[in-house]
């Protein structure tokens, strides 16, 4: 009887073990720090004098992100991944110092700038050395190891930052985390050192530095006017829209826009759950606090099982690399669409409050199937030459997916409710959402034959 290694242990095995390491530490770095701004934010806004500039540091690394993450895929298709495993920590290291030194509003704008530049930059490498490093039956319980790595941020990160910030000041929100970006630049410099120059292939697509800029530009004016709901922020929201036509040719594989078989259904599948989940956890505190009567930090506990789900169905994925990708990436939608159907029926102020808490976890799952499942076929279906350039089209699909439907979102409340009685508008985007995700199930369905 032939039995098969389980796949996690060989992520802790004497050839992978510090490349698990250095990958796992980089990414829980970068999502403490995304879980734990948000809450120090309005203190170190306050400080500084930017009250009216507050959305400000979002969008600076928001735009920074989009471009980073576009010119990243295209410097690893063509050097592969080394120079920005090394580059994104030591910006990303940059940009902590900046913030946590700034004496003015431009300051911190400039070190947000920086953090989103590292961050977009070192997500592609990261997945690039993981599609390197790891053979296609490992790269399942890496995934899963990722997922992990974002449950504890999301659990304790605001909690942690509100404490520091309190107790120690809003600047060690970013200087506590400068220690470990170190340790995980050092940690990544010698595996850099071992990673070749790809081999060219037959063909290579690579986009533009135009076309990056245009992207980043039309997500932050969508962005922008989902925050900022009025006549012109449907204007600009508008021209954000222009410039995501404009960069899409650029920036996505072909037939992307119609859903191709393949490649495109990959990157499509991405947009769509990331949009939908997106549009969930974007009203879902609103509809605890406003509807079911919750208090602030108890409405967002369901997004915190949530991550929980994720993380545990992420694991259970992984113990199972030989499963059919297709079917669980189908699988993902439907639970995710599950958990939409309920969503709508909390949007009613008599269905119980604490039912937001199965759809959920019901959700979280969905996502944690679904997702390693996106990455192992956009490898699979990736020519080696071409993996960052689709990697970071999967990544910027899913920020303008969520940028249409946390948007859209907002066009709902102003137009069916308000801030103060949601029920109606948020009732509608969640049967859009559901269907949104069904279509998903729908163009999933058919996949072409791969060699």
């Amino acid at each position: 009887m032939i039995t098969r290694e389980r796949p996690q242990g060989v992520l802790w095995s004497p050839d992978h073990r510090t490349t698990t390491v250095a990958s796992l530490l980089v990414v829980t770095l970068i999502a403490f720090e995304n879980m734990g701004v948000a809450t120090a934010m309005p203190t170190m806004v306050a400080a500084l004098g930017g009250q009216a500039l507050y959305s400000w540091p979002f969008t600076m690394f928001l735009v920074a992100s989009v471009v980073a993450t576009v010119l990243s895929g295209r410097v690893c298709d063509r050097r592969g991944p080394g120079l920005a495993l090394v580059a994104g920590p030591a910006v990303f290291l940059g940009g902590l110092f900046l913030c946590g030194s700034a004496k003015n509003m431009a300051m911190l704008l400039a070190g947000r700038a920086l953090q989103g530049l590292g961050s977009g930059v070192v997500l592609v490498a990261v997945s690039l050395l993981i599609a390197l490093v790891y053979t296609d039956r490992e790269r399942p319980a890496m995934y899963a190891a990722n997922a992990a790595a974002w449950v504890l941020p999301a659990v304790i990160g605001p909690s942690v930052a509100g404490l520091v910030t309190e107790s120690l000041g809003w600047r060690w929100v970013f200087l506590g985390l400068t220690p470990l970006a170190l340790l995980g630049l050092l940690m990544l410099v010698p595996i850099a050192r071992r990673l070749g120059r790809p081999e060219p292939g037959d063909r290579q697509r690579r986009a533009g530095v135009a076309a990056a800029v245009a992207a980043a530009l039309g997500v932050a004016a969508l962005t922008w006017a989902a925050q900022h709901p009025s006549g012109p922020a449907l204007g600009y929201g508008l021209a954000g829209l222009v410039a995501l036509a404009f960069s899409a040719r650029k920036l996505f594989p072909p037939g992307t826009l119609t859903a191709r078989p393949g490649l495109p259904t990959v990157v499509v599948s991405r947009a769509f759950l990331g949009g939908a989940y997106a549009g969930m956890e974007a009203y879902l505190p609103l509809t605890m606090t406003t509807v079911h009567g919750y208090h602030p930090a108890a409405a967002g506990l369901p997004l915190t099982v949530s991550a929980l789900g994720w993380s545990a169905a992420s694991w259970v994925q992984g113990r199972h690399p030989d499963r059919s990708r297709e079917m669980l990436l189908r699988l993902g939608f439907g639970l995710v669409a599950s958990s939409l159907v309920i969503f709508a029926f909390v949007a009613e102020p008599w269905c119980p409050g604490w039912v937001a808490f199965v759809g959920c976890v019901v959700g979280g799952a969905g996502m944690g199937t679904a997702y390693p499942s996106i990455s192992l076929l956009l490898f699979r279906f990736s020519p080696v030459a071409e993996r960052g350039f689709n990697t970071s089209a999967m990544q910027v699909a899913d920020w303008v997916a969520s940028a249409l439907t946390v948007g859209f979102g907002g066009v709902l409340l102003g137009l069916l409710a308000s801030a103060q009685r949601p029920s109606a508008a948020v009732l509608v985007l969640a049967v859009c959402l559901t269907a949104l995700t069904l279509g998903g199930v729908r163009i999933t369905r058919r996949w072409p034959t791969r060699e």
